[in-house]
């Protein structure tokens, strides 16, 4: 056994560079041909029925109002009840054939089940499903109280994706459809104090890719990991180290730095286009897919940079001592990098 291993380390590497060198161009090319395909051959959603968890606000709430534009059906879940049925009533104007509204919580098995029972009973169908429920935590491990209050972090953003699937995945194999699946560019990126919200995202990602080899072709799957995009995260609502969810606008800024704020509808826009063309995966915005690029072949820059604008002046109030904020707060930069509708002017910290 040993024998095949030494032999394996010797031969695996230089047989894997080579292949890919002649494989790869000719199957980036099939890629990019079949990509011109789904421009030419969209997926008609009139008439469809979507249903979308998350809803009541942010890029759920966008993508409601982009497949109702389409002429879609819509089942809406969240747990606010009354934002909910803002933005249904919105969708109806906007177009949507029908809309249901489900108050529910998906870190609750009985409540997903319920969600897709409703959605069934109405429709007798289900041809997407768009999971995109999801909360944040922003807090050092070591600085977290309690520890058992972050289970629910993957309550709602891992299981609550899985409940879904679980109970919405045979209606979806008798329509032939879809699973649009909010992951983020965090499955990747190792932001400080969000070690269990991206721990979260990854284990999503690993999901359903391995879902996409035991279900083949009969249902599709379109991963989206989008980079920072006008939410309720980046109107700085975050779990903190107490457990407790609060708005915190210093916080924020720490978070997301220097990076650009994308416009929620420009991104809801963009991640129904990709779903509608059949495609697998869909970053918004596009350039963040570059970070994968760095965070493969460079991690150590990545971290140290991560270290540099988010961390430094360990030991201060991470609001005072980042220095990505110091540059936000004295050049401005932010009234360019941040949209307006994100700078709630109300700020709560610990």
């Amino acid at each position: 056994m040993e024998l095949i291993h030494t032999f394996l380390n010797l031969v695996a590497p230089p047989f894997t560079f080579f292949t890919l060198l002649f494989f790869l161009p000719p199957f980036q090319f099939f890629k990019f041909f079949l990509s011109v395909l789904g421009t030419l051959f969209t997926e008609d959603v009139a008439g469809k029925v979507v249903l979308i968890t998350g809803a009541s606000s942010g890029i759920g709430e966008s993508l409601a109002y982009e497949y109702a534009k389409r002429g879609a059906s819509l089942v809406l879940a969240a747990r606010r009840e009354k934002s909910l049925q803002e933005v249904a009533e919105r969708a109806r104007y906007l177009g949507a054939t029908d809309v249901v509204v489900v108050r529910a919580d998906v870190s609750k098995v009985e409540d997903c089940r319920r969600i897709v029972d409703q959605a069934i009973n109405h429709f007798g169908r289900l041809d997407h499903l768009v999971n995109n429920a999801g909360i944040t935590s922003v807090a050092m491990l070591e600085e977290i109280e309690d520890i058992t209050d972050f289970r629910a972090i993957m309550d709602i953003n891992f299981w609550g994706y899985v409940y879904m699937t679980k109970f919405a995945l045979p209606y979806l194999r008798n329509s032939n459809g879809r699973i649009i699946v909010l992951s983020s560019s965090a499955s990747w990126l190792s932001a400080p104090r969000m070690s269990i919200y991206n721990a979260s995202k990854a284990a999503i990602t690993q999901f359903y890719e391995t879902l996409r080899v035991e279900i083949g072709q009969d249902v599709g799957i379109t991963l989206v990991t989008p980079g920072f995009i006008e939410s309720e995260l980046t109107q700085g609502k975050i779990m903190n180290k107490e457990g407790k969810h609060i708005v915190d606008q210093d916080m924020r800024d720490v978070q997301v730095n220097l990076i650009p704020i994308m416009n929620v509808e420009s991104c809801a826009k963009a991640i129904v286009r990709g779903a509608t063309r059949g495609e697998r995966d869909v970053t918004e915005p596009t350039w963040f897919k570059v970070t994968y690029f760095w965070k493969v072949f460079c991690p150590e820059v990545m971290e140290t940079m991560y270290r540099l604008f988010y961390i430094s002046g360990a030991g201060s109030d991470p609001r005072e001592a980042a220095i990505g904020k110091k540059v936000l707060d004295y050049t401005g930069v932010k009234g360019v990098l941040y949209p307006e509708t994100v700078q709630v002017p109300e700020t709560k910290k610990d």
